[in-house]
């Protein structure tokens, strides 16, 4: 089943449940999946990877947004941005902790040879391709950045 189509059964519940907000951030991911595959560079197909780049960038600006709000004292906006972000990443993939991420990130420093802050391009090139969907990209070059300057 793809993912729209999860997402088509997932607004059908929301809707006979009557979960409005669900049912808005549901509908918000399948417009993005939609607008996707029919926009002109896509040719009518979306590939996996696509789509998790597309939950993910949903699920940041989200959270953005709740920072902003939470920082100007809005939080029944807050509290809509925060829920409709945990709705979405219902649809990513489990998300790794920093401990594994660690490890990961460590196992390809050694990989590619990477010595110092200098190689952060070869190790992120090769860890953003690894770990699409399982960890955010700012902890992945946070952490690469960690382990490079202690290298």
């Amino acid at each position: 089943m793809s993912l729209i189509d999860k997402i088509s059964e997932e607004i059908k519940v929301a809707m006979k449940a009557r979960n409005a907000l669900r049912l808005e951030a549901l509908r918000s991911v399948k417009k993005e999946l939609i607008e996707a595959k029919t926009s002109g560079k896509s040719g009518g197909e979306i590939s996996q990877d696509d789509e998790l780049k597309l939950l993910q960038r949903m699920v940041k600006q989200r959270k953005d947004s709740a920072n902003i709000y939470s920082a100007q004292g809005r939080a029944d906006l807050y509290d809509k941005e925060v829920a409709e972000a945990e709705i979405i990443s219902e649809f990513l993939p489990e998300q790794i902790s920093p401990e594994e991420l660690e490890k990961v990130v460590e196992e390809i420093i050694k990989e590619v040879g990477a010595e110092s802050v200098k190689d952060m391009g070869k190790v992120m090139g090769v860890a953003t391709k690894k770990l699409a969907g399982k960890a955010d990209g700012k902890d992945v070059s946070n952490t690469v950045k960690r382990l490079l300057a202690g290298a």
